[in-house]
C-alpha cells in the first residue's frame, strides 16, 4: 500500500487540492480509502452521477468517452474531484487496464473534512478557481 505522504504528494498536481498546506494534504490523504482493484474493472461510468474523487496510485487504467478511448492513466493521475462538490453526470467510463491500487474519497467524507478544518475551506476555493481558469484558458485557445 502506498504511504501517505506519497498519496499526499499526488493530491498536490490535483487542481482542487494544490492549494492546500502540506499537513492539510496530508489529512486529505489520511481520509482517502484505498483499493486493490483488478483489470478490467469500471471504476466510473459515462452518464451516471458520482459523488467520488479518485486518485490512481498503482496500475493504469483507461479513459473512454462515447466507446472511443481517449486517454491512458497512469500512477498519479485523478479523476472525479468535481464529483466532491457536484455528483454530476460522469463525462467518460474510466477502466482499470492492469490491476490496480485507487485512493477514493467519496463527498460525505471529504465534506467531514472540511467541516474539521474549516480554514482549508479558502485554500479549496482557490484551487476550484483555478480549475475554472484553465477550463476557460483552454476553451479561448
Amino acid at each position: 500500500m502506498p504511504k501517505v505522504d506519497d498519496v499526499a504528494a499526488h493530491l498536490a498536481a490535483v487542481p482542487l487540492f494544490a492549494q492546500l498546506s502540506a499537513k492539510e494534504r496530508r489529512t486529505v490523504a489520511k481520509a482517502l480509502g484505498t483499493h486493490d482493484v483488478a483489470a478490467d474493472v469500471v471504476l466510473v461510468r459515462q452518464g451516471e452521477s458520482g459523488d467520488t474523487f479518485y486518485v490512481l496510485l498503482e496500475g493504469e487504467a483507461k479513459v473512454v468517452r462515447n466507446g472511443r478511448r481517449i486517454v491512458t492513466l497512469g500512477p498519479g493521475t485523478w479523476f472525479g474531484e468535481l464529483a466532491l462538490l457536484d455528483p454530476a453526470p460522469r463525462d467518460a467510463d474510466v477502466v482499470t487496464l492492469t490491476p490496480a491500487v485507487v485512493g477514493v474519497l467519496d463527498a460525505k467524507s471529504f465534506k467531514r473534512l472540511v467541516a474539521e478544518l474549516p480554514n482549508m475551506t479558502s485554500r479549496l476555493l482557490a484551487g476550484l478557481a483555478r480549475r475554472v481558469r484553465e477550463g476557460d484558458r483552454r476553451m479561448v485557445e
